[in-house]
């Protein structure tokens, strides 16, 4: 694949559930290597999206492109192939309580291999490792911190050596602390690995920390409202959505108008 060639093309999407629409005729790309972000605020499409993207829900409309392949319409071996591409990090890590940690990051191998066993637990421990859980390999998730559980999440999805990652709101629940050394990992790993980062969050912090691009989406256009560099945006932007959103104001209301107020000495009777 030519290396200039975005590895992620979305065409013309629309998304949503029945006959409700979500996000409707978006096009964006995502380069290779780079960590980008699709933020917005709550009900405007993040998840849906996301899902979309990754195979788990059919688009109502439009084309989802991994290079020159086409996930909308795959099938069979085509598709697998496809979804080999990406590993996801669901919201809650969606760990296997009932599985070590070295256990869940061997499932994909367990499924999509067929290497010794000795060889896929050599491999989970260096995935392991790479998340710095390398002390914590027999634990169950109960057991460990949600930080700990974000980061084996990561490792179960590196265990196939994808080049994307989808992350769904990685640093939900967690404490400040917690949160930045996440950001730190996934920056590590872009650096190191090269890894191309799609994420999804609110999380302004964490967003001006590790993303090199960011789309908006907002739930009354249903649309994407803002595309760039996030300091970018949050600097110069004259859109009054891209504003409220990154400046954390409160709406005034879908007509941007201070709400009617009664005045309190105004005969009502």
């Amino acid at each position: 694949m030519d290396e200039n060639k975005p590895v992620i093309s979305i065409r013309n999407l629309t998304c949503g559930y029945d006959d409700t629409v979500i996000v409707k005729n978006i096009n964006f790309d995502v380069n290779k290597g780079e960590i980008f972000v699709i933020l917005g605020g709550s009900g405007c499409g993040k998840s849906t999206l996301l899902k979309n993207m990754i195979g788990l829900y059919q688009p109502m409309n439009g084309q989802i492109f991994f290079g020159d392949d086409e996930l909308t319409n795959a099938s069979g071996d085509k598709r697998d192939m496809i979804i080999r591409k990406f590993g996801v990090m669901y919201q809650m890590g969606a760990l296997f309580g009932s599985m070590s940690l070295l256990q869940n990051v061997m499932l994909p191998l367990e499924e999509f291999t067929n290497l010794p066993r000795e060889a896929m637990t050599l491999v989970a421990k260096s995935k392991l490792a790479m998340v710095n859980l390398e002390n914590a390999t027999y634990k169950l998730p109960a057991t460990i911190s949600g930080g700990m559980k974000k980061r084996a999440a990561i490792a179960r999805a590196m265990a196939l050596d994808p080049g994307i990652l989808f992350l769904d709101e990685p640093g939900a629940g967690l404490d400040p602390i917690s949160s930045a050394e996440l950001d730190e990992l996934i920056l590590n790993l872009s650096r190191t690995l090269g890894i191309t980062f799609v994420i999804v969050s609110h999380e302004l912090e964490s967003i001006y920390k590790t993303a090199d691009r960011v789309i908006m989406l907002d739930k009354d256009v249903k649309s994407i409202v803002a595309e760039g560099d996030p300091k970018h945006l949050r600097d110069t932007s004259e859109n009054i959505l891209v504003k409220r959103f990154f400046h954390r104001l409160p709406s005034l209301g879908k007509t941007g108008q201070k709400k009617y107020v009664p005045s309190r000495n105004k005969d009502t009777r």
